[in-house]
């Protein structure tokens, strides 16, 4: 009993031995998984060089990521995606570090936009981006646009497109660091372009800019915000935006009345004082600008037109407030049909007129007198528009006339072109019989003509589009034919 009681102990004794000893081999082995970072470092090299974005394979934690109690702010998957980001809201700002005891590197960094912020393994070479993240070019410098040098003004100035320390989120708080707020007290200033530069990621162009009369005003805007063109500036303490807008709602021209004058008191003439502030009104004065002259001129070449004396253009202009949009109608004038020119141009010689077979020319003529196709449809358009040269070859294609053949005509012996019932006429062997009407049959050519360009115009009343073909071909009729007369639309091709 004693061996056996005894054994048992030793038995037991041993058994709770192992298991403490496994359990203080587990909590050494767990102690050892964690690193340990030493002290954070703040980077104190050049802000605008530790620039960096994600590579995606590693995320983004609280605190050195094998460090014990760090968490995951930014999964690899989130990283990889702001990796391959198109908005430079996603570029990364490094601003610290911390080295773990096993010689791994990372660093602080923290999103353009501050939506993520924390630690991401950055290698094991100091000073040196590396596994997480990579340096970075937010921006590309464009030394030789043209714009550099160039005078331009603001746009539409107000709080939309103003001046940043940079192009915005191309470096760190740079989305939130605006040079001038509010650019509607420099409106008609002149701004100078000293640099310009491309948004990596967007492709967006930013210009750097200083203004002339107020030299605290300056920095990075959007190119598109200013112009070269003073007419086009707006200011919404002073003008009034207005569409031209025809009758089925499509806006035809838009522009811009400038520096108008508030009306006076007792809204019966145009006052002398300026507008000074958005919603002034300055109806009379809006009036007095937007007349018929002023609309035909920035009509010209739509084909539209426009009655300023119209009861809805007339309430819309005296109801006009500074910083409005308004729409004035314009109507369409009246149809004017072309009549088409058609000429053989080889790019040497020049340009052939090309003429109805019913004129029944002799000579070489003959090759240039073709049978025009008869026209279902009139080219025409509303009386001032402009039509382009796409426009001329688009209607000859559709109308099938993109390609026009010569009435039928012979050669003699020496090959020159004579009329099909000439004497000196050859037949298929070459030879010359005399002419004998139903019992000689010369052989017969014609000339084919294919459609090359057309010539942008004006649509007017009784005016002329001009149409080119080139890719002249000679052809051999097969068998006899006598002269073929003109079935073409000649009030249209003439």
């Amino acid at each position: 009993m004693r061996s056996s009681f005894a054994k048992s102990i030793y038995v037991g004794a041993a058994v709770l031995g192992l298991a403490g000893l496994s359990a203080v081999t587990t909590t050494t082995a767990s102690a050892k998984s964690y690193a340990t970072a030493g002290a954070y470092s703040k980077l104190t090299t050049d802000a605008t060089k530790r620039n960096v974005e994600a590579t995606g394979t590693n995320a983004l934690y609280t605190k050195p990521g094998t460090v014990k109690g760090a968490k995951v702010v930014a999964s690899k998957a989130t990283m990889a995606k702001l990796a391959s980001s198109k908005k430079s809201a996603d570029y990364f700002r490094a601003y610290g570090v911390k080295t773990t005891n096993r010689g791994s590197i990372y660093y602080r960094v923290v999103t353009m936009d501050q939506k993520y912020r924390g630690y991401v393994y950055g290698g094991k070479v100091a000073d040196t981006f590396g596994g997480g993240i990579k340096a970075a070019e937010t921006t590309t410098a464009n030394t030789t646009d043209s714009m550099i040098g160039k005078t331009v003004t603001f746009t539409n100035p107000g709080t939309k497109n103003v001046t940043w320390t940079a192009p915005k989120y191309t470096q760190y708080k740079s989305g939130a660091s605006k040079v001038v707020k509010n650019t509607t007290p420099f409106a008609g200033d002149t701004l100078k372009v000293t640099k310009a530069e491309t948004k990596t990621r967007e492709g967006s162009l930013y210009y750097y800019v200083e203004d002339q009369q107020n030299p605290t005003v300056n920095g990075w805007i959007y190119s598109k915000a200013v112009t070269t063109d003073a007419s086009a500036v707006y200011n919404q303490a002073t003008d009034v935006k207005v569409n031209l807008v025809a009758i089925d709602g499509t806006t035809v021209k838009s522009t811009t009345l400038a520096k108008l004058t508030a009306n006076n008191a007792d809204n019966t003439a145009v006052g002398t004082a300026k507008a000074n502030a958005k919603g002034t009104a300055v109806g009379f004065d809006a009036q007095a600008k937007a007349t018929n002259a002023w609309a035909t001129r920035l009509l010209k070449g739509t084909g539209y037109d426009y009655n300023a004396a119209t009861a809805s253009n007339t309430a819309a202009l005296l109801s006009a407030k500074t910083g409005d949009t308004i729409n004035l109608t314009v109507t369409k004038g009246a149809q004017a049909v072309q009549s088409i020119a058609a000429y053989y141009q080889d790019g040497v010689n020049k340009p052939v007129k090309l003429s109805s077979g019913a004129t029944k020319k002799t000579g070489a003529s003959l090759r240039y007198q073709v049978t025009f196709p008869t026209l279902t449809a009139a080219f025409s358009g509303a009386n001032g528009a402009n039509y382009t040269a796409a426009d001329v070859q688009n209607f000859l294609t559709i109308n099938k006339a993109n390609t026009l053949t010569s009435v039928p005509y012979a050669k003699n012996a020496k090959g020159n072109v004579v009329p099909s019932d000439s004497p000196d006429a050859v037949n298929a062997n070459g030879h010359t019989k005399p002419y004998v009407k139903g019992k000689f049959s010369p052989q017969l050519y014609h000339t084919t003509y294919t459609l090359t360009s057309g010539l942008a115009g004006t649509y007017t009343t009784n005016g002329t589009v001009f149409a080119f073909y080139n890719n002249a071909k000679e052809v051999p009729v097969k068998g006899s034919a006598s002269t073929t007369t003109n079935t073409g639309n000649v009030s249209v091709f003439g």
